[in-house]
């Protein structure tokens, strides 16, 4: 993405030019917060080569472009939900709070919000939504991939604390590692209890016999929807 998408360069005619261009990540994850970045991009600068969707970025190529991204922007602030949150409100609800908090503390007031996917009505601020957003707009790109490395940093570091759950690696999603984990140690206050997969697994762990926890993460893992562990 080497240039100003034609959407961002209506709204900044239209709107004004400060556009701040908000994503979330932490959605599908059975631990961890949910994270969101907005970030207002100078309209008068080049876009920022190499930006693009954060999934299709190595993680090397992430941390270099978000280096890049916070020495130009005018303004960029985070916002989280936590996983006690994320259990209270529902994720979704949670990934909507995680947005509205990042906005909120920008420094600078935009003149509009340009989001990833279809648009919230209970943001609370008005907003355009941009479907697949992080593939076609510059803003949105730029917020999803410092949200990204932001979260992946932040579970590292949890990794540190709690190491039988793997996720230095996947970053709490549920891969039959960290199922694993679950099963030999139990739920961590990382967990979100109310996912499924994580509620039914602590729930058979109570009538399974310790040595058979293993077998019993590996069944979990296998009937698993494949969408929630990519």
């Amino acid at each position: 993405m080497r240039k100003w998408s034609a959407i961002e360069r209506d709204l900044r005619s239209t709107r004004g030019p400060l556009l701040a261009g908000v994503d979330e990540v932490g959605r599908g994850p059975l631990a961890g917060p949910v994270v969101a970045c907005a970030v207002v991009m100078p309209s008068d600068a080049r876009a920022i080569r190499g930006v693009d969707d954060s999934k299709t970025l190595s993680r090397d190529e992430r941390d270099r472009l978000a280096s890049r991204i916070h020495s130009r922007a005018l303004s960029l602030a985070i916002g989280a939900a936590s996983v006690r949150e994320i259990d209270r409100l529902n994720i979704y609800h949670a990934s909507v709070l995680a947005m509205r908090r990042a906005i909120t503390r920008l420094a600078v007031t935009p003149d509009h919000v340009v989001i990833d996917g279809l648009a919230i009505r209970t943001l609370g601020i008005e907003h355009t939504a941009v479907v697949s957003g992080d593939a076609r707009c510059h803003s949105i790109a730029c917020a999803s991939i410092v949200a990204k490395v932001t979260r992946d940093r932040l579970m590292r570091a949890l990794a540190l604390r709690y190491p039988h759950y793997k996720w230095e690696t996947n970053k709490g999603y549920g891969t039959a590692e960290h199922l694993a984990g679950l099963a030999s140690h139990g739920l961590t206050p990382h967990h979100r209890r109310s996912f499924a997969p994580v509620f039914q697994l602590s729930l058979a762990l109570t009538v399974a016999p310790v040595a058979e926890a293993p077998a019993l993460a590996a069944a979990f893992y296998d009937i698993l929807d494949q969408e929630q562990i990519s």
